[in-house]
Formats: structure tokens, sequence, C-alpha cells
């Protein structure tokens, strides 16, 4: 389930996405260690909003690169 609360994430780049899952998940490690439920729960959501919207960019460079033309074996 996506956080409802995440506005839109496609002006990001992969760069700053990779940014921000990597506090959130620092975020969620001290929320697991104070045994903060709630906030667990809220920062998976984010997570999963921040890791699609990541995926989408990667998939979408890898198209554009097209590197399976590139590769020439012999």
């Amino acid at each position: 389930m996506e956080h409802p609360l995440i506005g839109d994430l496609s002006n990001l780049t992969a760069d700053e996405l990779n940014t921000r899952i990597s506090d959130l998940y620092k975020k969620l490690n001290i929320a697991m260690q104070t045994g903060n439920s709630h906030l667990c729960n809220q920062l998976r959501m984010a997570l999963e909003s921040y890791n699609a919207k990541y995926q989408e960019k990667i998939k979408e460079t890898t198209k554009q690169h097209n590197f399976d033309d590139k590769i020439k074996i012999s």
C-alpha cells in the first residue's frame, strides 16, 4: 500500500529517490528499535511509494539507453 500523503514523485531523479529511500530506512530502523509500530507502518508505506517510483525511473533509464543494441559479441 502506498502512502496517501506523498505527493508527486515524478519530478525527483533516481539519485534523489535513492537518497530519500536510504533516509527512510534509517528512520524505520530507529522506529523499530523504539517499538513505535504506528510509525513503522507509515514509514513502510512511504518506502513502498518511493521504491515503486525508483523502479519506474530505473526501467525508464534502461529503455532509453537500450543496452541490448550496444553490446555485440562476435
